[in-house]
């Protein structure tokens, strides 16, 4: 059994390698320990999210905006369980196209924990107790993450919970504490918000989406609050305590003041990290650095010369389109071709509701880096179609440098934005001006017109409808 690529993990950018180098000519074996492929994105993570937002938004707006619309309905209610089964069915199909590509392409599946033997023999040990090896001449490493966690910590996986329990749970939450103001925090958190739980988000920096523009941060969490989400930023968590049915947080303020927090389910959402157990990384010498993430060079390349690693378990964002273009690079590179990927273009999604999205620089960024910039920013408010649908809160930013007037980042909250973002990304990839985006038509009325808008403020500082 012998392959020109062995691919061990299943996810966005395993499966994506597996494909781009079955399509190139190479012979391709892809390995995942789990009966279903598509690895944390599409089990436990993006997909499964996404239909529990959409369902809790349509719900949502039955409740709160129907009846602006000149829609009258009795109550809704909503049906829990068949919300959750809806979206287990969502996974299904969607794994399921996963292992139609793998037939499609030609690619082999084993079923199994892969483990390298040596640098070019994989063991898969299966579920039901016996192991074969296969030979790779390369070997490609996407093994993906897991949910962090804080030391001090007993994640019991029923009251005390991860992301992935969060996605099943029996019962909506009467009051949620949900500890890390990150994206996986707030879709989750706004999920539940919307199904009439309150939720309570304790994060340890002075801002939600810390790594985000902190404009975004800031419109973010005053429409967060609107809705009910309540906050405490700067407070570190010292301990989370289980008594039957209740959970109570302790952290400490800014001010050092201890706050004691109380719900009946506590999400942990501290982040992700490399996941690498069971490798056997150490058998063939793969270097990791000092976070646990295969250390790799600009080609993907670990130290061992036919290894190579993407997505989640190595240096970057956690984010399966990020993992998607590592895979074809990869799996070009291997085919003898000359691919890039430009790290600074990977947009940022936060799939909430209004949705947040950025691509390039942030304005702290900028600052830090001393590059001289202008800003040009304009309100969802002031469009037509925002009016027209009711989605109202939001901006679109531009950022492009002072004297070329080419686009360094673009920030948006709003209606569609995670779809809008692309807009921007093409127009960087092509080092667009300002200008440029300015003087493209867009139809009207759409939420691209702020866009067009915020690029003309950051151009010559005269949007036309503000």
């Amino acid at each position: 059994m012998k392959y020109d690529i062995i691919v061990i993990g299943s996810g966005p950018g395993g499966y994506i390698a597996a494909i781009r180098a079955s399509q190139l000519g190479k012979k391709v074996a892809i390995i995942e320990k789990y009966s279903t492929l598509g690895g944390t994105c599409l089990n436990v993570g993006c997909i499964p999210s996404k239909a529990l937002l959409d369902s809790s938004h349509h719900f949502y707006d039955a409740v709160h905006h129907f009846e602006e619309h000149g829609i009258s309905v009795e109550k809704p209610s909503f049906d829990f369980t068949k919300m959750v089964a809806r979206k287990a069915s969502v996974v299904e199909t969607t794994t399921g196209g996963i292992k139609y590509l793998m037939d499609k392409n030609n690619i082999d599946v084993f079923e199994g924990l892969g483990s390298f033997e040596d640098a070019t023999h994989v063991k898969i040990a299966k579920n039901d107790g016996s192991s074969e090896v296969i030979e790779g001449t390369d070997i490609i490493i996407a093994t993906g993450s897991k949910p962090s966690n804080l030391p001090f910590i007993n994640i019991d996986k029923e009251r005390v919970i991860t992301s992935t329990e969060a996605l099943k749970l029996k019962e909506v939450p009467k009051h949620l504490l949900v500890i890390g103001g990150g994206v996986i925090g707030l879709e989750l958190g706004s999920v539940y918000k919307r199904l009439g739980a309150d939720v309570t988000v304790i994060e340890y920096m002075d801002k939600i989406v810390p790594g985000m523009d902190a404009d975004v941060s800031k419109e973010l969490q005053k429409v967060f609050k609107k809705q009910g989400i309540k906050f405490a930023t700067s407070h570190k968590v010292n301990s989370v305590e289980r008594n039957g049915d209740t959970i109570v947080v302790k952290a400490t303020d800014k001010k050092d003041r201890e706050i004691e927090f109380s719900g009946d389910y506590c999400l942990v959402s501290v982040g992700r990290k490399a996941y690498t157990e069971g490798l056997g990384l150490e058998k063939v010498g793969v270097e990791v650095n000092e976070r646990g993430q295969v250390t790799i060079n600009d080609h993907l390349q670990t130290n061992v010369k036919n290894i190579y690693a993407i997505g989640d378990v190595v240096k970057g964002a956690m984010l399966a389109h990020k993992a998607e273009e590592e895979g074809v690079v990869v799996a070009e590179y291997l085919a003898g071709e000359k691919p890039h990927i430009n790290y600074n273009l990977i947009p940022g999604i936060v799939y909430t509701w209004p949705e947040a999205a950025a691509v390039g620089k942030t304005e702290e960024e900028l600052k830090e880096a001393k590059i001289d910039y202008k800003a040009g920013k304009f309100s969802m408010r002031a469009l037509g179609r925002s009016r027209a649908s009711g989605d109202l809160d939001g901006f679109v930013k531009v950022l492009a440098d002072k004297k070329t007037d080419e686009i360094l980042g673009v920030h948006m909250v709003g209606a569609r934005v995670a779809d809008l973002i692309m807009e921007a990304a093409v127009a960087m990839e092509y080092r667009a001006s300002a200008e440029d985006l300015a003087r493209i038509c867009h139809g009207h009325p759409t939420y691209s017109e702020a866009v067009k808008e915020a690029a003309k403020a950051a151009w010559d500082g005269k949007p036309l409808n503000a």
